[in-house]
């Protein structure tokens, strides 16, 4: 997902959304360990959990049964829930500190993300309590950190030269990310079922993450390529948000994102500030497309005829040219 630069309506990372697929393809394996016909899960009948795990469910397994209690049983509030909770001698762990149904939270090794409460107020700002992964930037250290962070087609392989699993790749990050203040994000998004819904979501390895990988492919990545991927990432998102990832257009679509990362090899050392993550440099020695005795403003020893882009200008400029001497004819 990351090779796509997946961002969904220009900010959420997808840190629930991507985690569904999985979820629901183990529920599968299980199912068939065990002879199962069914399958259940939590999600209530107003989000777009439900989709994404029954859409995986039955891409897996197209004659599975689903239960699902939110819509089935008498659970139409989190109270109730919490109530019944209660009265089946199951304990919650995460009630909130003034009482009540605590945020709806989903955790993983990518995000924590939250709804319900006051966040139901999109005029509402969320409390700083709130937040578990993430100083505020406001707390966060005054002293900027550096990190290189090194690329092998697409996947980041190590960070300051130490070579690490993609699992600890992320805990990494999100442990330093976490202590300068990256990666907080207070939404409104679309749901898939139609209405809107507000989220707070810390992803803090995953906007260092995002934010690294563009960087190498600017330098690795031809031009028409990385413009192909950026319009091809918001409907690559919409797939995963929606619930499509068993789907064969988004396995199409993961088939033409994973063959641009061949050359998609270096690194790239970014800065840590605030909340901030700023890229401050990147190579590749293997796979760079900058040609600096191309680009540079001094002398470039013939390498580059700037009169060649005379022709260039005035070729690409010839329908604006003819569309312009047609109004002139029509005495407009």
């Amino acid at each position: 997902m990351f090779r796509a630069n997946t961002v969904y309506e220009g900010e959420y990372l997808l840190g629930t959304s991507i985690a569904r697929p999985l979820i629901a393809k183990r529920l599968i394996e299980i199912a068939r360990q065990t002879g199962a016909d069914a399958i259940s899960h939590g999600a209530t009948g107003k989000g777009n959990d439900q989709v994404r795990f029954e859409l995986g469910a039955y891409a897996l397994m197209p004659n599975v049964k689903i239960i699902a209690p939110w819509r089935e049983w008498d659970l139409l509030s989190r109270e109730k829930l919490l109530k019944y909770a209660e009265d089946a001698g199951i304990e919650i762990d995460m009630k909130h500190k003034n009482g009540g149904a605590p945020y709806s939270m989903d955790a993983n090794l990518l995000h924590i993300s939250y709804e319900g409460r006051h966040l139901e107020n999109p005029g509402a700002e969320a409390e700083e309590s709130m937040w578990r992964w993430t100083v505020s930037p406001e707390a966060a250290p005054d002293a900027a950190e550096y990190l290189d962070i090194e690329f092998e087609k697409g996947d980041i392989v190590a960070l300051n030269g130490k070579k690490m699993s993609p699992a600890a790749v992320l805990a990494e990050l999100n442990r330093i990310g976490g202590k300068h203040g990256i990666g907080r994000l207070d939404l409104v998004e679309n749901r898939y079922v139609g209405m809107k819904s507000r989220g707070c979501y810390e992803t803090p390895g995953g906007t260092i993450m995002l934010r690294a990988h563009r960087a190498i492919e600017s330098i690795t990545l031809d031009r028409e390529v990385a413009h192909l991927k950026d319009d091809l990432m918001p409907r690559y998102a919409s797939l995963i948000y929606n619930g499509y990832w068993w789907a064969p257009e988004r396995v199409a679509l993961q088939t033409l994102i994973d063959h641009t990362q061949q050359t998609v090899n270096g690194w790239v050392r970014v800065k840590l500030y605030k909340g901030n993550v700023i890229v401050v440099s990147r190579d590749s020695k293997t796979d760079s497309l900058f040609d600096q005795t191309i680009a540079t403003f001094d002398e470039d020893g013939g390498a580059y005829d700037q009169a060649d882009a005379g022709g260039f200008i005035k070729l690409n400029a010839l329908r604006m040219r003819i569309a312009a001497n047609a109004k002139i004819k029509r005495g407009k």
